[in-house]
């Protein structure tokens, strides 16, 4: 198929890339290569893709005509959403970022949706949407209407966005709800990243909430064979053609176990600074993936120790080379 995956230099759309290229398939990959972090990393994640059945796009999803032009060239059958405005905190200083990116670029994409009749729209949405949740695991039965930060707002909005196109035109959408994915390629303002760097060059690690967070670390080829799987699982319309799961590992770890697993795998004891819950920040993520597994037989098979271990291999070897 020829599958367009956008946000494919981020680090989730990077791996889900090169498996669709191994797996046979034509990836269009769209991608603005912000700054929001190291750009290096980005182009680095292009060339780490490279393949002859690879085309990339340096394009806005803001920019309406580019995606018309896309759509109008390659007739994707199968659109894979991953471009978006990331990060909790970002969010508190930079709101018009997430809302031209998260709102109107995925309005963009799901009006070339519609007319270029995709088959099948799988987006990422995000465990934020849970905000001030408390039962746990969180099940996608739950109710999810006290975001506490914007970008969970908008992957929230994102969700209803794909219902009422589901709805009104019959495309079939498919949403995830992450739960902090880890790995190889990672993003540097994601934990496993921060707290690696901090314990290699002696810096403290400032753990939030006292260190009581507990998160559904979830390894980034687990993610990717779900995802894999979901392709060719259109929602029916029963009425509407429209899905949410949940995709997580469904084995919550408190941040001082995990700190202690990369504090192992470095061989490094590291510094540990103690802070209050920062503003936006959920204390704890579960996920229940009952749905995923009786669906699509998805089933989390990486270790905590042995996904942290790969992440920390990758991580000195890209770092240790000079070019970075």
């Amino acid at each position: 198929m020829t599958i367009l995956v956008t946000g494919c230099a981020g680090f989730i759309g990077s791996h889900v890339a090169r498996r669709l290229l191994k797996d046979g398939h034509v990836v269009i990959g769209l991608d603005n290569i912000n700054p929001y972090y190291d750009v290096a990393l980005k182009k680095n994640r292009l060339k780490w893709i490279q393949h002859e059945s690879f085309h990339f796009i340096e394009a806005d999803l803001e920019n309406q005509k580019s995606i018309r032009g896309l759509f109008e060239q390659w007739h994707p059958e199968v659109v894979i959403h991953l471009a978006a405005q990331a990060g909790v905190r970002y969010s508190l200083e930079n709101p018009n970022a997430y809302i031209s990116s998260n709102i109107v670029g995925y309005t963009n994409l799901l009006e070339a949706c519609r007319e270029y009749k995709v088959e099948h729209l799988i987006y990422a949405s995000s465990s934020s949407v849970y905000g001030l949740n408390t039962t746990m695991p969180y099940s996608i039965q739950d109710r999810v209407d006290h975001p506490i930060s914007l970008y969970a707002a908008t992957k929230k909005a994102n969700e209803l966005f794909a219902h009422t196109y589901s709805h009104l035109f019959a495309l079939p959408t498919t949403g995830l709800r992450f739960f902090t994915v880890y790995g190889p390629w990672g993003r540097p303002d994601m934990a496993l990243f921060i707290f690696t760097k901090a314990i290699l060059t002696g810096k403290p690690i400032r753990l939030n909430n006292y260190g009581k967070m507990r998160r559904d670390f979830t390894y980034i080829d687990d993610i990717v064979e779900g995802i894999i799987r979901l392709i060719p699982l259109r929602p029916k319309p029963t009425p509407t053609p429209y899905k949410i799961y949940n995709i997580g590992n469904n084995n919550p770890v408190d941040l001082l176990t995990f700190i202690e697993i990369i504090e192992e795998k470095l061989g490094i004891i590291g510094k540990k600074q103690l802070m209050p819950i920062q503003p936006g920040d959920v204390p704890e993520t579960y996920a229940d993936v009952t749905e995923l597994m009786n669906d699509v037989g998805f089933r989390p098979s990486t270790s905590i120790q042995d996904g942290v271990g790969k992440f920390i291999e990758w991580y000195q070897d890209y770092y240790s080379s000079s070019s970075h």
